[in-house]
């Protein structure tokens, strides 16, 4: 599932994309619009509130606050003009409620430390459901290389907003341990 700041994608943006679409299939379509929001997504565009450390912080723990309990956070990495996080809902919790929650306690918490008002997250969403077992693990690689691919650090551990640098920090805690030992 992919979020975004409000800046992030002018409306005018999308609207021209659809525009020169037109004519293509509604899945062809979609999946074209959903490349291109990629590549301007990755480009940078607006004010990255995200990159501020104070920021990515605030949404990083906002994510994982409730893992285990209302869901199980599988893989995630906040850039500077978006987040994407892979996620299974828990029973009696919904994504629209899950994503909600991010959102409103992150918009309101990013603007008093911005010292600034209004709109910070774009209302909508979007997510896909995992197929199967390679597409998770599609999906995990993606999110987790996605500042690597964006040009912003060398290697995905080096990103200091998401799940590969807690992965890198697990494996290298595994090797450190002495062999046959519990670490």
């Amino acid at each position: 599932m992919t979020f975004r700041l409000a800046d992030s994608v002018p409306r005018s943006v999308v609207d021209q994309w659809l525009v020169e679409l037109r004519y293509r299939t509604d899945e062809e379509r979609e999946r074209r619009v959903r490349e291109l929001l990629d590549k301007y997504l990755d480009a940078g565009y607006g004010a990255c509130h995200l990159r501020d450390s104070r920021i990515g912080i605030l949404v990083e723990n906002a994510l994982t606050h409730f893992d285990g309990t209302r869901y199980l956070l599988h893989a995630w990495v906040v850039m500077p003009n978006h987040v994407h996080a892979l996620f299974t809902p828990c029973t009696n919790h919904d994504l629209a409620g899950i994503v909600g929650g991010w959102k409103s306690y992150t918009a309101k918490r990013a603007n008093e430390l911005l010292q600034r008002a209004g709109q910070f997250w774009q209302p909508e969403y979007y997510d896909r459901c995992v197929r199967d077992a390679d597409h998770y693990d599609n999906a995990v690689r993606y999110i987790e290389n996605n500042p690597v691919k964006a040009g912003l650090c060398m290697e995905q551990r080096d990103w200091p907003f998401g799940s590969a640098r807690l992965r890198a920090d697990a494996r290298a805690a595994e090797t450190a341990a002495v062999p046959g030992e519990k670490p």
